[in-house]
């Protein structure tokens, strides 16, 4: 690819985003705008929004790359994906958006009566929040280094800067302008070269690449039960525990606006997940020798050119390096929007400094970890963070809002346990795996559960909730009847 493609497209796309976002900045006028936009976000354009923030790098690259691997099992990943927002609608979506809390701590703290289970919810969401943003900065690394030809860090450093300074200068108010601008331009920058693509192709004769592409070994019986049970587990709970997801709802003007809003994200998340399937089918047959580690993540920046051409390939191209760095813009600016929120609530009173300066510091540890880590195959890397808040938040989330026995003992315990059991599960996944050190001749279902362990620390999880909150020596606390009922009693019309 030339470089001065690449340069064009990460220039158009940054300015865009800068221009955007700093337009908006003077309709962010008081605290309300920064932490919530002032609860005044209609639905197509909040569901826009929450498209453009949740469709990461693991979405627009990692699908791909993930198909180009492992074959159909990585079909699983957009099924879960889109399919988390149906557990949102039928769960959380409308009750989180009555509870009037601006956060996750806020909500829990509240719901709770408890400035414990406040303190590590927060714990926890900048755990989940750093971690979701390091595959963004890790995705950015690797476009810049095929677009460009740059060092990675540059493309890391440069969405790290830009993302600080957009949500340090607007607040939510600026970013939601942002992040339904750039669902939009992901849609397009996938869904173009894909349908080009597929109409150079349909004239070839495919019948024995496409044989020895998708062999039986890779089809979709041949993936462990248990083990995708558990990655689609993790993904639809994982889903209801993201800070940077939960935080938009907080910004529909009510419930009903927050269930709008669910049922049109999935239906933009559907149609956009058809695009990167098609790339990763289509790279099985065309680009094999992308199928390793580290690399088949850049298929979707590959593919094009070889596919068509000349300046079509060029302009395919340039298009998917725009929609993979709007991807990482729109993302880490929703988790650096919901940190933000969280540590200013919790450590600055709930300020505008705060806020901005929080913004600033939340880019900083992410990045250091970018830069001091080797990058990991991106949808398995966002995998493992569904997992730990399907393990963590969601649990807990979930009973606040629908059980009234849910005391904060109960939520603490829950939390800590679905922590360590995830935390103990990855680490020795990582140990006895293939990959680890040790290689223990342990069966595959055990490693594959090791790995991706949603499946034994959800559980887990919800027990030691429900047990401590039982029988832990502790009542829920005072008003939880009143609190129940404005969850989920509909607003007056």
């Amino acid at each position: 690819m030339d470089p001065a493609i690449g340069y064009t497209a990460i220039a158009l796309v940054t300015l865009a985003t800068a221009l955007i976002g700093f337009f908006a900045v003077r309709l962010s006028r008081t605290t309300s705008d920064f932490y919530v936009a002032s609860r005044t976000v209609r639905p197509w354009w909040n569901a826009s929004a929450i498209g453009g923030e949740y469709l990461s790098a693991a979405s627009v690259l990692g699908i791909a790359g993930l198909i180009l691997l492992e074959g159909a099992y990585g079909l699983w990943f957009p099924i879960g994906y889109a399919a988390g927002y149906l557990m949102l609608l039928l769960l959380v979506a409308a009750p989180l958006r009555r509870s009037g809390a601006y956060t996750l701590p806020d909500f829990t703290g509240a719901r709770l009566a408890s400035r414990r289970v406040r303190g590590l919810t927060t714990a926890l969401v900048i755990i989940i929040g750093w971690f979701y943003i390091v595959p963004q900065l890790q995705g950015a690394a690797l476009a810049m280094t095929i677009a460009t030809g740059l060092p990675p860090w540059t493309g890391a450093a440069a969405v790290a800067l830009i993302v600080g300074l957009i949500v340090a200068a607007g607040g939510m108010r600026s970013i939601t302008y942002v992040q339904a601008f750039q669902f939009w331009l992901k849609l397009t920058a996938v869904a173009v070269p894909a349908i080009a693509m597929l109409l150079v192709v349909s004239g070839r004769d495919l019948d024995a690449a496409a044989a020895e592409a998708f062999p039986a070994a890779l089809g979709p019986l041949a993936a462990d039960p248990l083990a995708v049970a558990s990655l689609v587990l993790a993904l639809l709970l994982g889903t209801l525990g993201l800070p940077h997801v939960l935080i938009r709802f907080t910004t529909n003007p009510d419930g009903a606006a927050a269930r709008r809003t669910t049922l049109i994200v999935i239906v933009l998340l559907a149609l956009f997940y058809v695009f990167p399937v098609i790339i990763g089918l289509l790279g099985r047959v065309h680009a094999a020798d992308l199928a390793q580690p580290g690399t088949a993540d850049g298929l979707a920046l590959v593919l094009p050119g070889r596919l068509i051409e000349g300046p079509v390939g060029d302009v395919l191209t340039a298009l998917v390096v725009a929609g993979a760095f709007g991807a990482f813009l729109s993302t880490s600016s929703g988790l650096v929007v919901a940190l933000a929120g969280v540590i200013s609530q919790q450590v600055a009173g709930g300020t505008v400094r705060g806020f901005r300066l929080a913004a600033l510091g939340s880019t900083l540890v992410p990045l250091a970890v970018v830069l001091l880590i080797a990058p990991a195959g991106l949808a398995g890397s966002v995998g493992l963070v569904f997992a730990f808040t399907a393990s963590t938040l969601s649990p807990v989330l979930v009973l606040a809002v629908w059980w009234r026995g849910l005391t904060a003992r109960g939520a603490v315990a829950g939390m800590l346990t679905g922590a360590l059991a995830c935390a103990l599960a990855l680490a020795l996944g990582l140990l006895l795996g293939p990959a680890g050190v040790a290689d223990a001749q342990l069966p595959s279902t055990v490693v594959s559960l090791l790995t991706q362990p949603a499946l034994l620390t959800v559980p887990l999880a919800v027990t030691a909730t429900v047990v401590v909150s039982r029988w832990g020596g502790q009542r829920p606390p005072p008003g939880v009847d009143r609190m129940l009922a404005r969850l989920h009693v509909p607003e007056p019309r």
